[in-house]
């Protein structure tokens, strides 16, 4: 055999073995997303059905990832997160250069606007809290850290959604036509594109009551260093049918605070 069939030979066993392990992990990964979509503790024998893994293999994983600590068990209670995702939270709000770029931001924001600032994240198909400043006694944001929503509902999710790729949007659109359809954004894609776009060419969204009733939400995008979106700044007001000049105004400075944490995150080593 000579040398070039020999190393088509060994990329090809490389090739498969990067595959055989990708495929490993993305099961392994599997039993954490069942675990946590599930709103009890699941037990072996529901992991099992539901995964469709052969026993010897899930058992592998619930032991790799109970001596990590990202999952836990308490008898006849079955598998649940572990104390492991707790601490990471912990760490995630200390070293996240995201939010500790927007912190003080989002103080100033709140305190100078009055109300709950918060700072999401694009996560999967969804958008993703993790961060919020500020309190309100007239209203309790329903939108807390670590709650998800859909990347169409609500104002700080939909700023993220005007930024993408309309190659993301229209994928989006033929999964979920009808929610689209729901959120007001049409009923049609072309209508959807258009409506991003107004949302887009304004630099923020201003939406009423979505996720929570009788307040008012108001939010620019956060962008890195190569001018993607990764996340969206808002502000969310303990009132409803405000006057336009009065959410114009506040949306301006909504930007600014945006693109101060932009900045930051750009300029960040």
């Amino acid at each position: 055999m000579n040398n070039k069939k020999i190393e088509s030979k060994r990329d090809t066993e490389s090739d498969q073995t990067r595959g055989t392990s990708s495929s490993s992990l993305e099961r392994l990964i599997s039993v954490l997303d069942v675990i946590e979509e599930s709103p009890t503790g699941l037990t072996f024998d529901q992991m099992l059905e539901v995964l469709q893994l052969t026993r010897s293999t899930l058992y592998r994983y619930v032991k790799i990832l109970s001596e990590a600590g990202l999952i836990t068990s308490l008898p006849d209670l079955g598998y649940t997160l572990g104390p492991r995702v707790a601490e990471l939270d912990y760490k995630m709000r200390a070293q996240d250069p995201l939010i500790s770029a927007a912190r003080p931001v989002m103080a100033e924001l709140s305190r100078s606007v009055g109300g709950v600032a918060l700072l999401c994240r694009r996560y999967r198909d969804k958008v993703l809290c993790v961060h919020q400043e500020g309190s309100s006694a007239t209203f309790r944001s329903a939108y807390e850290r670590g709650r998800d929503l859909p990347l169409f509902r609500g104002a700080a999710s939909r700023i993220i959604l005007a930024q993408l790729h309309m190659r993301v949007v229209s994928r989006l659109y033929h999964k979920r036509p009808q929610e689209f359809a729901a959120s007001g954004l049409g009923n049609t894609l072309a209508e959807v594109k258009a409506s991003l776009a107004q949302i887009r060419h304004a630099g923020w969204c201003a939406i009423e009551g979505e996720i929570t009733a009788g307040v008012t939400g108001i939010a620019a995008a956060v962008f890195d260093n190569q001018n993607l979106v990764v996340g969206s700044l808002s502000i969310t007001i303990g009132k409803v049918a405000m006057k336009e000049e009065d959410i114009g105004r506040i949306a301006e400075h909504v930007k600014f605070c945006a693109s101060i944490v932009s900045n930051a995150i750009a300029a960040h080593k």
